[in-house]
């Protein structure tokens, strides 16, 4: 990909990962703006829906999209896209997806499982990705090789650690994803 530095241009990127995974924080850390979240309570209308077991403490979820903005220079700004991470709102990844340039992947090491049908959505809509590991407090650190081979990436397909609750960790982990972005479409 060839972008003109006398151009200006407006990429977006998706983040997305499975309930609770922490998109709407890395949005929160990254953008520039005050970002837009479409957050509700959780009400016992998610009881049989939203499995709550892996994050007892969550009191709010998104239900549309998390939206934030981060410009990297005069000619280059990233416009990000949170998605729902239940199974119920996947309609909404189809539309977010459109125009995407690609997507950065959460994951929560303790739930690999509720990944996968995550990586099936991404790779259905043919977006390029990459990998972070959303470390959370009081979990056990895997050695990224292990993830990537539970999780059954291409070795060409970036995995990183990352604390989304951080700035420069959520940082590293976007660039990570503009890197890959831009050798595969070089």
């Amino acid at each position: 990909m060839y972008l003109d530095p006398d151009v200006s241009h407006a990429v977006k990127i998706l983040i997305v990962g499975h309930f609770g995974v922490g998109k709407t924080t890395c949005i929160g850390s990254l953008s520039e703006i005050e970002p837009l979240r479409t957050e509700e309570e959780i009400t016992e209308a998610s009881v049989g829906f939203d499995d709550l077991s892996g994050t007892p403490d969550k009191k709010t979820t998104t239900v549309a999209m998390d939206f934030g903005r981060l410009t990297l220079s005069d000619t280059l700004v990233l416009y990000l896209f949170g998605t729902p991470g239940q199974e119920r709102f996947k309609e909404m990844w189809e539309e977010l997806s459109r125009g995407a340039l690609g997507a950065l992947v959460l994951v929560d090491p303790e739930r690999l499982h509720e990944s996968f049908p995550v990586l099936d959505l991404v790779e259905r809509f043919g977006l390029t990705y990459a990998i972070a590991v959303n470390h959370f407090d009081g979990t056990t650190n895997y050695p990224l090789d292990e993830v990537r081979e539970a999780l059954n990436l291409t070795a060409e397909t970036p995995v990183v650690e990352c604390d989304v609750r951080d700035e420069n960790s959520s940082a590293q982990a976007l660039i990570t994803l503009v890197k890959h972005l831009m050798s595969q479409l070089g």
